[in-house]
């Protein structure tokens, strides 16, 4: 497990927890008590928590594990699930996408995708995408075979996202082909949701001015339900996910009129 990982894995548990000890987290990364105390003591500087004597402990405000430091442990399943959102992308269509790392993972499979350029014409626009993701935005920017339209806002440290009245300006002026959407939970009954209310206020209206909603969600968010609602589920057309996703859970969404995909 390299540090990243390893930083990752620290403030996901910390997150759960809100407090760490030093023999108990060394134990269960199977790292030494003195690697973990280097990697708390580097978290401290960078004020991502305060260490305590044997440990650490959370911050009073509460936050989401930020972007950069979350964990790769899934990373193959991400990677495949975008491939699988971007090959239900069309040439030329307008593309809103929010922020995660799954959404990342999706923005690089679309413009990795060799069939979306016309043959021959340098200038060609494949697609465009419209997002409230800084960090999509900064990495797309420099293709030039893809129109890049960033919302305003305000942005949110923890996932780079921009949110607020400023960002909800553009999406009620633009009309999106497909909205791809990562959610943080996905049930049946609730339909998508995420945990920040200011996240899942971009994503309704991404998804209200969307001919189609594709929703990128790994099993372990298949039926739950988050803080803030982003759409119901009949405002769903398809369901990416991974094989661990159990067959019930599956089963459950595709009676209910949404195609799910398995990868």
């Amino acid at each position: 497990m390299s540090r990243y990982e390893r930083w990752g894995a620290l403030l996901e548990l910390l997150a759960k927890h809100g407090r760490l000890e030093v023999e108990d987290v060394a134990s269960e990364l199977d790292v030494s008590p003195a690697t973990i105390r280097r990697d708390l003591d580097q978290l401290a500087q960078q004020q991502m928590l305060t260490r305590t004597r044997g440990g650490a402990v959370a911050h009073a405000v509460s936050y989401d594990l930020p972007l950069r430091y979350k964990t790769a442990r899934h990373a193959s399943e991400k990677q495949r699930i975008a491939q699988a959102v971007a090959a239900l992308v069309k040439p030329g269509e307008t593309v809103g996408i929010n922020g995660g790392t799954t959404m990342t993972e999706v923005a690089r499979a679309l413009v990795a995708r060799a069939d979306l350029y016309t043959e021959g014409d340098s200038n060609a626009q494949a697609f465009t995408i419209v997002t409230n993701a800084l960090n999509i935005a900064g990495e797309l920017a420099v293709r030039r075979h893809v129109k890049i339209v960033l919302t305003g806002g305000v942005a949110r440290p923890q996932s780079y996202e921009l949110i607020g009245p400023l960002a909800t300006g553009i999406l009620r002026e633009v009309a999106l082909d497909v909205a791809i959407l990562g959610v943080d939970a996905i049930d049946v009954e609730h339909g998508a949701s995420a945990h920040h209310e200011g996240e899942a206020s971009i994503n309704q209206l991404m998804a209200a001015g969307a001919g189609r909603v594709v929703v990128a969600a790994d099993s372990s968010k298949l039926g739950r339900r988050a803080f803030a609602r982003i759409c119901p589920l009949d405002r769903i057309g398809v369901l990416v996910t991974d094989t661990a996703a159990p067959e019930e859970a599956t089963a459950a969404f595709v009676d209910a009129g949404v195609r799910v995909v398995r990868v």
